[in-house]
């Protein structure tokens, strides 16, 4: 199996996307549209998604009915599930770093821009979103584990 997924490696990518967007926001935040309260909640289904498939799996994993056969958890189920998994943390990662360096551009300007306070509880929708993704996208990899064998029993 794949390596799990390091949150440093999430962290960088998140941090990359919160300065490059605040910079981009710095240039160009005058001429973007309005920002909806919901525009980063498309985030939300997939979490959810992610949460349920995490419980079926971990339910067929702690049962030990994984393989082939029906009502089973097929390992190729599993080994799409991390995919899955690694693929939304990214996502989720990224979005999270852009929403967070559009807040960090718009939380100086409140006071005197009032696109910038109607825009605010759009982006932070978006952040929590972003953020809510990679922690889904985190659990449901880790149900995806193979469980630890027990120690053999010694010899009588």
């Amino acid at each position: 199996m794949t390596s799990a997924t390091r949150v440093r490696d999430l962290l960088a990518l998140a941090l990359f996307a919160a300065i490059a967007t605040w910079l981009l926001a710095g240039a160009f935040y005058g001429s973007l549209p309005p920002v909806p309260v919901f525009a980063g909640a498309s985030l939300y289904p997939v979490a959810a998604i992610e949460v349920v498939l995490a419980l079926v799996i971990r339910s067929r994993v702690n049962n030990h009915r994984v393989g082939p056969g029906p009502r089973q958890l097929h390992p190729i189920a599993a080994a799409r599930a991390v995919a899955l998994a690694k693929a939304s943390a990214l996502v989720g990662a990224g979005s999270a770093g852009v929403w967070l360096g559009l807040l960090l551009y718009l939380l100086p300007q409140r006071s005197t821009v009032d696109a910038a306070a109607s825009d605010t509880t759009g982006v932070v929708v978006g952040l929590v979103a972003g953020a809510v993704l990679v922690a889904a996208a985190l659990w449901l990899e880790h149900c995806c584990r193979t469980p630890d064998e027990p120690p053999d029993e010694p010899a009588v």
